[in-house]
C-alpha cells in the first residue's frame, strides 16, 4: 500500500459497477509504488458498433443475459456512449456525488477493465473511471507497529455515499438493456468471453475476501506500505481493499454486491424449462 490516492436510465447503469469501480479507485493509488512496469496510456480509439456485436454466442456461457431484458432502442457505438453517460449525469438534480467523482472520457470501457482486474495483482491507474481520493494514506504508531489510521475512511467518505445509495434492483435493469456496450468493451481487452460471467466471478471473489479481526501490521517500503502478513499481502488488489477499508464498510460493500448479484441473475432463475 502506499500514496492514495432515477433520473437518468444511465445514472442507474453507473451505479450497477459502482461498488467495483470504487474498488479500484482505492487500491490503485496504493499498488502504483510497487508496479515495476507503467501501463500504457488507456486507448479512447474508436470501436466497433455495439449493435452489431453478437453477445449471446460465446462458448460455455454460464449466466446469460435474457435477451426479452433487452431495450429495443438502438444503442450507441461504444466509442460514442459517453454524451448519453454524461447527460445522464446531467440530469440528476437532488443528488451530485457521482458526477464529482467520474473521469468523463471512456466510461463504460474504464468500468470493464477495472472490474477485469479487480482478481489480480494490479490494476492499471490509467483505466480507472473515477477520480482518485485527495490526501494521502495515514499510517499510525499502534504498539511500534505501523497501522492504518482511522482517518483515512474519511477519504473514503463520498465513494461509500455513491455505493450506499446503489439500486440494485433498477441498476440491474438498466445493465441488462445495454449490456452489448459492456460486451463490446470486454471484447475490445482482447477476450472471446462473456463479460456477464466475468462480472459474477468478479463479484463472488470479493465476496470471498476475509474478515481478519484487528489492526493489521504495515510494513514500510521505499514508497508506501505493505502487509506484513504475507497472506494478506499476496490476496488480488480487490480482495486486498475489502479488507483494508475495515469491517464495517466490507460488510456493507458485501451486502451489495450480494443484492447486486441476485438482481444479474434473477433471469436466468425464472427463466422456464421448457414449454
Amino acid at each position: 500500500m502506499g500514496s492514495q490516492s432515477s433520473g437518468s436510465k444511465w445514472v442507474a447503469g453507473l451505479l450497477i459497477v459502482a461498488i467495483l469501480v470504487v474498488v479500484g479507485i482505492f487500491i490503485f493509488r496504493e499498488k502504483q509504488a510497487r508496479d515495476a512496469v507503467t501501463a500504457p496510456a488507456f486507448s479512447t480509439a474508436p470501436a466497433a458498433s455495439a449493435s452489431s456485436t453478437t453477445v449471446h454466442d460465446a462458448p460455455l456461457v454460464q449466466h446469460p443475459i435474457d435477451p426479452v431484458s433487452g431495450s429495443t432502442a438502438a444503442l450507441p457505438a461504444l466509442d460514442q456512449s459517453d454524451d448519453d453517460v454524461l447527460a445522464g449525469l446531467m440530469a440528476l438534480t437532488s443528488d451530485g456525488a457521482l458526477k464529482t467523482l467520474l473521469r468523463p472520457e471512456a466510461i463504460v470501457s474504464r468500468m470493464v477493465s477495472t472490474i477485469d482486474a479487480l482478481p489480480k495483482q494490479s490494476v492499471g491507474m490509467n483505466v480507472v473511471p473515477l477520480r482518485t481520493p485527495t490526501g494521502r494514506f495515514q499510517v499510525v504508531s499502534d504498539d511500534g507497529n505501523f497501522v492504518a489510521s482511522k482517518k483515512n475512511v474519511e477519504r473514503y467518505a463520498t465513494y461509500m455515499y455513491v455505493a450506499d445509495r446503489m439500486n440494485a434492483k433498477a441498476a440491474a435493469a438498466w445493465y441488462k438493456r445495454n449490456y452489448p456496450l459492456f460486451q463490446q468493451a470486454y471484447r475490445d481487452l482482447g477476450t472471446n468471453g462473456y463479460f456477464n460471467d466475468r462480472l459474477i466471478e468478479v463479484i463472488d471473489h470479493l465476496l470471498a475476501a476475509p474478515e481478519p479481526k484487528g489492526n493489521q501490521q504495515l510494513l514500510p517500503e521505499k514508497v508506501g506500505y505493505v502487509y506484513a502478513n504475507q497472506t494478506l499481502e499476496q490476496l488480488s488488489v480487490g480482495q486486498k481493499f475489502m479488507i483494508r477499508i475495515g469491517p464495517e464498510n466490507e460488510a456493507k460493500l458485501k451486502a451489495k454486491l450480494r443484492a447486486l448479484r441476485e438482481e444479474i441473475v434473477a433471469d436466468k432463475a425464472a427463466m422456464p424449462t421448457g414449454e
